[in-house]
């Protein structure tokens, strides 16, 4: 299932995406009207920690939509709606691991690490689908783009194994960490140059991991003004989603929302000679098989 997250008429909604339309079912709607279920989260972020069963619940409402007299009031085309983000914000966590491809840690002048490389953004950060940010000239010239796949917590853990770590995904998302690489340079450490206001936009959809079953054999391409300039595929991350999971929540008790952003293949724009920084005026373009596309406009 394909969910998102939206305003409509100024008011926060979700839902999924209908089928072969350009269009969403608002089940807060369907639920306020027809009185579906005893009760339903009214946030999406609310019912993630459900899992399987809150997408159950979404599935009963959109049926009883489509057999009710009217189910085109319970629909919003896209062109109706402000996107949002999945999660708009992560209530918790905010998790990024750093080269976790060997060709992304070779242009950037190193190999590969032998321990996790883990670093957060802040949860304000978040940005929607379609939505222009700001590129920050006042704080650097090297504001530079990394698409990654990201993945949704479902189901809280800590010390979770590593044959049980899919149990605790909801589902997977798109990210772009932007990131100024001089500030991250300057200060040692990636906080800064990753948490510039604007700098992870996510999106269009949180798709539901049954509906990825194999989340280690997407391609990964990202385009910036329709250059293509990083194409890779999840299958040569170096530390695979189940074990990302594990090795984080040795440490860190993972909770229900919480986002872990699973690494960048090669091609960013600090590897090319001379680097190619993003520039007000830019779209950068993240697309993940069985997700979608992700777009980002500079000013």
């Amino acid at each position: 299932m394909k969910l998102l997250s939206f305003r409509f008429q100024g008011e926060e909604r979700f839902g999924p995406k209908v089928k072969k339309e350009e269009a969403v079912w608002d089940v807060l709607a369907i639920q306020e009207q027809l009185e579906v279920l005893p009760e339903f989260p009214d946030k999406l972020i609310d019912g993630v920690s459900q899992g399987m069963e809150f997408v159950e619940q979404i599935r009963k409402l959109t049926e009883a939509a489509v057999q009710s007299e009217t189910p085109e009031q319970f629909k919003h085309s896209f062109s109706e709606i402000e996107w949002q983000a999945p999660v708009p914000r992560p209530p918790k966590n905010f998790i990024c691991i750093g080269k976790n491809y060997a060709d992304h840690a070779e242009e950037m002048g190193g190999q590969a690490p032998t321990d996790m490389v883990v670093f957060t953004k802040a949860p304000n950060t978040v940005a929607a689908d379609e939505e222009t940010v700001p590129v920050h000239a006042d704080l650097t010239d090297s504001y530079d783009y990394e698409g990654e796949l990201a993945v949704v917590i479902g189901k809280a853990g800590h010390k979770i194994p590593k044959q049980l770590a899919y149990d605790h995904v909801f589902g997977y998302t798109i990210a772009l960490d932007l990131t100024a690489r001089d500030l991250q340079e300057k200060h040692q450490q990636y906080f800064l140059g990753k948490s510039l206001p604007g700098s992870c936009p996510m999106g269009p959809y949180l798709v539901t991991k049954d509906e990825i079953p194999q989340s280690q054999n997407l391609s990964l391409v990202t385009k910036v003004n329709d250059e293509v300039r990083q194409n890779g595929n999840t299958e040569n991350m170096i530390r695979r989603v189940d074990e990302l999971i594990a090795e984080i929540s040795k440490s860190v008790a993972l909770e229900p929302g919480d986002v872990i952003l699973t690494g960048t293949p090669a091609g960013v724009g600090k590897g090319f000679n001379p680097p190619k920084f993003l520039k007000a005026g830019d779209t950068i373009k993240v697309s993940i098989q069985s997700i979608g596309t992700l777009v980002t406009h500079l000013s």
